[in-house]
């Protein structure tokens, strides 16, 4: 057999000092500690991110939920509110209508009052009236036997009246 020393055996030869010297360095061993290193790196960022987003879905749900119970408190203060405005509303009209009754009753009340008044005066002016016109008419009808005679009549049924 013959071996020739050419530059196939000197390739094979270097590539076998190569990987003796690796194994002897202990690179595969470096090389499986670095990626197992990696993949626990990657391993942990992952239940990292997991945790982390499993987080927010949960801030997320309570932030829904308070928001859900944000928008239910404001429409029932909404709610309240028009129904405060709607009680406040019907109050309002309810005290303007019994101010404009009392109001027209009150003048009404005026009203009859001053007719009253009114026709009062005018019977006492009639009456006035009257009596001056008789007392002209006895006045130039009578004499003084005549007027003495009523006055005393007049008299006495005063006196009778007050008793």
């Amino acid at each position: 057999m013959e071996f020739a020393l050419d530059a196939t055996f000197f390739a094979f030869v270097g590539l076998v000092l190569f990987l003796a010297l690796v194994v002897y360095l202990k690179v595969p061993g470096m090389m499986a500690k670095s990626l197992d290193d990696r993949a626990d790196q990657i391993r942990n960022e992952l239940s990292e991110a997991k945790r982390l987003r499993e987080e927010a879905q949960h801030l997320l749900a309570e932030y829904q939920r308070k928001r859900k119970e944000a928008e239910a408190e404001a429409a029932n203060i909404v709610a309240a509110a028009e129904r405060e405005a709607e009680m406040f509303t019907a109050e309002a009209k309810k005290k303007t209508e019994e101010f404009v009754a009392n109001r027209t009753a009150v003048s009404e009340a005026k009203i009859k009052q001053a007719e009253a008044d009114a026709m009062k005066q005018v019977r006492s002016a009639a009456v006035d009236l009257a009596i001056a016109a008789a007392e002209s008419v006895l006045a130039k009808k009578a004499d003084a036997k005549v007027q003495s005679e009523l006055f005393s009549n007049a008299l006495g049924q005063v006196k009778t009246r007050l008793n």
